[in-house]
C-alpha cells in the first residue's frame, strides 16, 4: 500500500494521481496516555489502521494528488538515523572538494572495511522532519547548503541487537528523502539538523510493494537540471547491515527513519530553487527552497544577549 499524510493531517491511500481520503481509519488508533511510547503512533499500529483503511477505501472521497500539500508520511519518529559516505563515488568527490567536508580525515578509512565502520552512523533531529509540501528553509543563507537524495527506510517493528538476516522483518516501508546539509566544520548532526532539513515523502510505500530495495534507480533535479543520479545497488553498506548496526546502538522503534546515504553530485541550493527527487517505485517529490533569516552564533557571528 501507499499511504500519505496531506493538508490538515489527512490520511490517504495513493493510487496513481489520485488519493483516497481514509482519514477516518485513524479513529481505530488506540488512545495515548502520558508518557507516550517511543515511536510513531501510526507506524506502531499500522496493521490496525491499514485494515480499516482498506475497508473505507472503496467509498472514500477521491482527491487530486496534484492539488494537495504533502506532509511527511511519518509524523513522530523517535529518531532519524543517517549513514555517512555510503556510496563510493560520493566518497571520492568528498575527498576532492574541501568545500563539501572541512575535515579532510573523515573521508579516509584506512584500517576499516568501510567509512561507516570507522565513523558509525549519526542522528538527525526529529524537529528537522518535514514533508515535500512544506519545503526547505535555508537556516544559514550566507553559507553553502547542499541537497542529498537518499532512500529512506521506515521501521515497523521494535528492533534491538538483531542480526542482518532479521533486519528486513523489522521494515514497515520506504520513502524518498532529502538529507539537506550545511557545509562547514561543525559536527554532522548539527549541520544536518536545522528545521526543514530532513524531507520525507511524498508517500510511505509498504515493504511488500518493493521487490528489491537494493536495485532502485534514483535521481534529483534542481530547476530541471539533473544533479545526482544513482542506484541503491551501489550502497557500500547495504540495508540489512545498516539496520543491524543501528539496532546494535539504539533501540529502533516503529516509525524510526534510516537515511541510507547519498551518491555523488551533491550541490548547493538557493532560495527559489525547485528540487525534484525521484526513486523508482517510490515516486517523485517536489520541494521548494526558500530564504531563511540570517543566522547568529557561529562563524564569527554574535548571539544576542
Amino acid at each position: 500500500m501507499r499511504f500519505c499524510r496531506f493538508d490538515a493531517n489527512r490520511l490517504g491511500i495513493v493510487e496513481g494521481n489520485t488519493i483516497r481520503d481514509v482519514t477516518d481509519a485513524l479513529l481505530s488508533l488506540p488512545p495515548l496516555s502520558w508518557p507516550a511510547p517511543h515511536g510513531d503512533h501510526f507506524a506502531r499500529n499500522f496493521d490496525v489502521v491499514a485494515a480499516r483503511a482498506r475497508e473505507l477505501a472503496s467509498s472514500a472521497p477521491i482527491v487530486d494528488a496534484e492539488k494537495v500539500r504533502f506532509l511527511s508520511p511519518i509524523a513522530n519518529p523517535s529518531k532519524i538515523v543517517a549513514a555517512p559516505l555510503n556510496y563510493a563515488k560520493h566518497l571520492t568527490e568528498v575527498g576532492r572538494d574541501p568545500q563539501i567536508h572541512a575535515d579532510t580525515h573523515s573521508f579516509t578509512h584506512e584500517g576499516f572495511a568501510t567509512p561507516i565502520d570507522k565513523l558509525g552512523l549519526f542522528i538527525k533531529s526529529t524537529s528537522s522532519l518535514v514533508g515535500p509540501g512544506e519545503g526547505v528553509e535555508l537556516v544559514y543563507p550566507e553559507r553553502r547548503t547542499d541537497h542529498e537524495i537518499e532512500l529512506a527506510v521506515v521501521i515497523g517493528r521494535e528492533a534491538k541487537n538483531i542480526s542482518e538476516s532479521e533486519a528486513f522483518s523489522h521494515i514497515l516501508g520506504y520513502s524518498v528523502s532529502l538529507d539537506m546539509t550545511v557545509r562547514g566544520s561543525e559536527d554532522r548532526s548539527f549541520r544536518k539538523s536545522p528545521d526543514t532539513y530532513s524531507v520525507l515523502g511524498p508517500v510511505l510505500v509498504t515493504i511488500d510493494e518493493i521487490e528489491d530495495p537494493e536495485r532502485l534507480d534514483f535521481s534529483i533535479t534542481v530547476n530541471g537540471i539533473t544533479k545526482q543520479r544513482g542506484n541503491t545497488r551501489d550502497l557500500i553498506v547495504g540495508l540489512r547491515r545498516l539496520i543491524a548496526i543501528a539496532a546494535s546502538c539504539y533501540t529502533l522503534y516503529p516509525g524510526d527513519i534510516i537515511m541510507t546515504g547519498t551518491p555523488d553530485g551533491v550541490a548547493p541550493v538557493s532560495p527559489g530553487d525547485d528540487v525534484v527527487a525521484t526513486i523508482a517505485g517510490l515516486g517523485k517529490m517536489r520541494v521548494q527552497v526558500r530564504q531563511g533569516t540570517p543566522s547568529s552564533g557561529i562563524h564569527g557571528r554574535t548571539i544576542p544577549a
